[in-house]
């Protein structure tokens, strides 16, 4: 990821779903990290949190009949000023004070 000292960054939280949907980030929006979220013991979902440097989209493949493929502007997603911050609202999200909900570190993806 190269930015320049005027470029802000934010970041973002991209989901994935396992036999629903995948997100791909396109564009100025490099992974930061990867987040498993399993509840009960069953892996629900994936969390991607994204440093988002600049233009950039998020590629939406659905994995289910069909396999419709759509990319979304970032402006939709929320932002955060920085990872610790989207880390606060993921576990917000997938609320972790409960003993079956947990969020464990995936394989994170490398920027390209």
């Amino acid at each position: 990821m190269s930015v320049n000292a005027t470029q802000s960054i934010s970041y973002v939280i991209l989901t994935s779903k396992p036999g629903q949907y995948r997100t791909e980030p396109i564009g100025k929006l490099a992974p930061a990290e990867t987040w498993d979220y399993v509840y009960c013991g069953r892996h629900l979902a994936t969390f991607v949190i994204a440093a988002l440097y600049g233009d950039a989209r998020i590629r939406v493949t659905n994995e289910a009949e069909g396999g419709e493929v759509n990319d979304m502007p970032t402006r939709f997603l929320e932002k955060f000023s920085d990872r610790d911050e989207a880390f606060a609202a993921l576990q917000i999200l997938v609320g972790t004070r409960d003993q079956d909900a947990l969020l464990r570190p995936g394989v994170t993806a490398v920027a390209r």
